[in-house]
């Protein structure tokens, strides 16, 4: 239904925008662990690391050029290899390897902060899995729903005119604000070991919601939305 709605003209992979509103969510929950419990960095907002990499390399207190190389290295590998995984392969079919793959990542961060294994060993799966997640996204195609980045998402929003990706748009910003409240209030009160529970738990359910849509179009590919 929520496809209809963002996408009345169809598209090939407009099933999966509830799972990537999902994966959104997520990406504000894992940005507010990182940002608030691993020392001023991103796992997922890349540009941030950047200009963040830039502030430290001038000497602001409290920024690590270390952690942000470290979270773009991670990126950058994760982005990678989910570019290369099958890439002739129909998009559609890569969604639930490379979901699961960055639930494995997520296993191994929350490993790491529950082992207390240091900043690293959390920092670096973490981006590590937002790089795939992003190499899947980009894969997809679906408009507007790019799950990370909201500065093009907020200049069409202001820019185009009202129709069906103001819909998209306004749900992306929305729902990635609303990850990151949640991941600063789980935070709070459980703490990093906590609010990465909660993220896995979340991805979990998009691996598995994504291969009951894989399971379901087995014979071929997704065939677009239509009204």
């Amino acid at each position: 239904m929520a496809a209809r709605w963002m996408f009345p003209e169809g598209h090939p992979h407009a099933r999966y925008v509830p799972l990537l509103l999902a994966l959104t969510f997520l990406s504000g929950l894992v940005d507010a662990v990182s940002f608030l419990g691993l020392g001023r960095v991103f796992v997922a907002n890349m540009t941030g690391n950047v200009v963040f990499l830039g502030f430290a390399l001038a000497g602001a207190a409290q920024l690590s050029a270390v952690a942000a190389l470290a979270a773009l290295a991670g990126f950058v590998a994760g982005a990678v290899a989910g570019g290369a995984l099958r890439r002739e392969e129909e998009p559609s079919r890569v969604v639930v390897p490379l979901a699961s793959a960055q639930a494995l990542l997520l296993a191994a961060a929350l490993t790491g902060q529950a082992a207390g294994w240091g900043r690293y060993a959390v920092l670096v799966p973490l981006a590590c899995g937002m790089g795939l997640q992003n190499a899947l996204v980009h894969r997809l195609g679906v408009p507007d729903l790019t799950t990370t980045v909201m500065t093009r998402t907020l200049t069409g929003l202001a820019v185009d005119r009202p129709g069906p990706a103001t819909l998209r748009r306004g749900l992306s910003v929305v729902t990635l604000a609303a990850g990151a409240f949640t991941g600063g209030v789980l935070h709070a009160r459980l703490g990093a070991e906590g609010a990465l529970t909660a993220a896995l738990a979340l991805l979990l359910a998009v691996v598995l919601t994504a291969r009951r849509h894989a399971d379901g179009t087995a014979g071929g590919p997704g065939r677009p939305v239509t009204t």
